[in-house]
This record gives C-alpha cells, structure tokens and sequence, in this order.
C-alpha cells in the first residue's frame, strides 16, 4: 500500500496552527497553571502581598482567592501589586496599580514607596510573600538619591535604543535604585520569613535578573554599571554619576544578614512555554525542534540563522517546527515603530525570500512588543512565502522598513501581526518556523 501524497496546508490553516502553538506556550507559563501549588502555609501574623510585573496583579488575585478560601480574614491580609498599564486585574482586598512599561512613571514611583512602606511594616510574626514576572524592573521604580523620574526615564530610553541586553539594563537599574537589586529584602529585614515566586523572562532564569532581582543578592557591581553606561555610550545626568560613583551606594551581596530569611522558587520558565509549544507542534504532525530557550543577540542576525536552517530542513523534506525563546535585541537605527519579534519576523521573511513551504510566527508571550509602552501594541507577526510578494504588491519596500526599524506599519498592512492582547504573564519570546 502506497502512502497518500502529501498536500500542502493552506495558508489560513498554518497560520491558526501557529496561532495554537503560541497559546499553548503562554497557558503552560500562566500564573494559573503554576502558581497555587507554591502558596505557602498561613503564617501566625499577616499576610503582607507584593506583585510586580506583567503577571503581578494576576498572580495576586490568584494568591488572595486562596487564602481567602482557607479562612484568611481580610484584616490579616495587606498588599500591592504593580502591573502595566492594561495588565490589571482585581484582586480582592489586594489593590492593584498600573504603571508604566517599559519606561517607568509617576504611578510607578507612588506604587513602589506604598510597597517598601508595607515591606518595612512586617513583623516577625509575618509573611512577606513577594509576586515578580517579567516588567517589574519598570513597574517597581524608585529612583535613589537625587534622581529624578525624568532622569531615570531619559536612562531607560536610552538603554532600550543602544541594543543592550537585558541584564546588562537592569545592571545599571539596580544601582540607580532604593527598592531592585536586593534592596527590598532589605526593607523587609524586620520580616518572620520573605518568600519570592517568579515567573522567570530573562535567559538563563537567573534570580537576580528577574525584576532586577530587588529580593536577592546581587552579584553586579557599581564598577560594572559604569562600564556599561560608557560601552553602550549612555548619557548621564550627575545625579546618576554621583549614584554610580558612591561606594555606600553599593548593592547587598551574598553574605548579606538581609536574605538570611529568604527564599526564592521560579514557578515558570521560558522553556515551559516552548516545551508546550513544542508537545503542540508533535501532535500537529510535525517534528519540533527545540533551538533554546535562552537566545539573545540582534534581532536581524538571528533571524538570517535560523533561516538558513529552515532552508536546509525543507531542502532535506524534513517536516519540522522550529521553536526557540529568550529576548532579542534591536539597535534602533531608523524612526520607525516596532518591537524585536517584528523585526524579527521582517527580516527572516527577507532571509527566506518567499522560499516555499516555510511559514513563521514570532511573539513576546506577554502580548506585546515594543512599541509605545501600551497593551494594545502588537505581540509580534507572522510570516509566510507570499509576505514579499504581498508586500510588493501592496508598495511596501520590506528592505527599506528593515532599515527604519519600521516592521509595525509593514505587517499592519498587511494584516500579519499578532494581537492578542494583555496575557497577563510574561516568558519572554516564543519564535515558531514550520517547515513542509
């Protein structure tokens, strides 16, 4: 018996197929799939709830059902969650703030001295049970010495258009700061335990980078932060000069008496969200290929990598679903509008100039990417062999929005982007190739 030929799926099948697979990544890292079975035990005194980031009010609401339903009274539960604007939820006795993202403002900076207050109220008797995701770095801000909101903004901005990887931004974050970098442990010395739940974004899930890591040691270093500032030509006012050259400005190190009632669990990671990816992919029929969770580097050169491996894959009539995560970087170059995953997508679509047979979806699984900082900016695009013809078609110059950084109004035309909205959780990006 011969097998039945093959037929080719069409377009608006592969893409729902990619769609599937984006949800099935950002459910396996949602709070709650993960977060219920870490709660820990109601402590004698108070239950004092701090949530910052993408998933921060999510996953208060998730923690204060629960403890509610086990008897807690409100009067024994106190607590804040920040989240970004459009990421919001209500949480019960538990009050959420939204603040801005990825440049941080004045419902920020209000939010973040509520949160300290409450961390320096608890007792020995008490819980300080501590909510971090993805986003917190701008959502929990609160500028050290004489630094001004506007200062620390005209930082960040800076920072995200240099192209520098997330740790090395939140390097500079932390020692710009009275709350990241261990220093809401600190707050919190007066505490019966401290206990931190994260959903990881970053590569390698490193603790201390998570959020800016304000509940764990850090091992960076005043020294390290300039040396950043000064590679990636990052002005500085002299208030940050005189933060960055204070030796009593230094952040807690391991050893500190700060984290000797400390504990800290990451609940979900970026390879959770490709591994479900991935386990989608196989029962879709295709074999899934797991390139890591962890990758970084320009958007552009990546792209053109995985291209030419998606090539030698069709070439080779392998059926494959190549699935990488981690966080990209763009150098913005133009004036354009865009985010990583997009330019990502642009640039493999130029890669694979309408090879056949190869279709592509890149997303940030928080739903958004880049942009203006709002929930309605896209998560990503999607690609297939008709984008350059279509685009031809329709007078957009691919090449040329490349150049500007301008793949929001490329796939905007189109009709390829990917908007799904505020996911409420945050494992950074989730790229998919299907091949055959």
């Amino acid at each position: 018996m011969t097998d039945a030929p093959s037929r080719e799926m069409p377009a608006s099948e592969t893409r729902a197929l990619l769609l599937r697979l984006l949800d099935a990544g950002v459910t396996a890292a949602h709070p709650r799939g993960c977060l219920i079975p870490h709660l820990p035990s109601v402590p004698p005194g108070r239950l004092v709830i701090l949530g910052a980031g993408k998933a921060g009010a999510s996953m208060a609401a998730l923690a204060e059902r629960h403890y509610r339903a086990q008897g807690v009274g409100p009067a024994r539960i106190a607590g804040l969650a920040v989240a970004r604007h459009g990421y919001g939820e209500p949480a019960g006795v538990i009050e959420v703030v939204e603040a801005g993202h990825p440049v941080p403002d004045a419902a920020g900076i209000a939010a973040t001295q509520r949160a300290l207050d409450l961390a320096a109220s608890a007792g020995p008797d008490d819980l300080v049970l501590v909510l971090l995701s993805g986003g917190g770095s701008a959502n929990w801000i609160a500028p050290a010495g004489a630094l001004t909101l506007a200062e620390k903004q005209g930082i960040t901005r800076a920072l995200l258009r240099s192209g520098a990887a997330i740790d090395e931004i939140n390097c500079v974050r932390k020692h710009l700061s009275r709350i990241k970098g261990g220093r809401l442990a600190q707050a919190a010395g007066h505490a019966g335990r401290l206990l931190t739940l994260a959903i990881s974004d970053v590569p390698r899930d490193d603790p201390a980078v998570i959020a800016s890591g304000p509940t764990v040691p850090d091992p960076t270093t005043l020294a390290d932060a300039r040396a950043i500032c000064a590679r990636r030509g990052i002005p500085l006012p002299p208030s940050a000069e005189a933060l960055l050259n204070d030796p009593a400005n230094e952040s807690p190190k391991p050893g500190d008496p700060a984290f000797a009632r400390t504990e800290f669990r990451i609940i979900a990671r970026p390879v959770d969200a490709l591994n479900a990816a991935a386990a989608a992919a196989d029962a879709a029929g295709y074999e899934p290929v797991l390139l890591g969770a962890d990758l970084e580097g320009e958007a552009r050169e990546v792209a053109a990598a995985q291209a030419g491996l998606a090539r030698e894959m069709a070439a080779a009539g392998r059926k494959a679903a190549l699935i990488s995560g981690g966080e990209l970087t763009v150098t913005i170059r133009g004036e354009g509008q865009g985010g990583p995953n997009q330019e990502y997508a642009l640039a493999l679509a130029l890669a694979l100039d309408g090879a056949p047979g190869i279709s592509a979806l890149s997303a940030d699984t928080d739903g958004t990417d880049g942009g203006r900082g709002e929930a309605t900016d896209p998560a990503g695009a999607m690609i297939d062999p008709t984008t350059l013809a279509r685009a031809a078609a329709a007078g957009l110059d691919a090449r040329a929005s490349l150049g500007e950084n301008d793949s929001t109004p490329f796939f905007d035309r189109l009709g390829d982007l990917v908007r799904p909205g505020p996911t409420r959780t945050n494992v950074n990006d989730l790229r998919i190739i299907l091949v055959g």
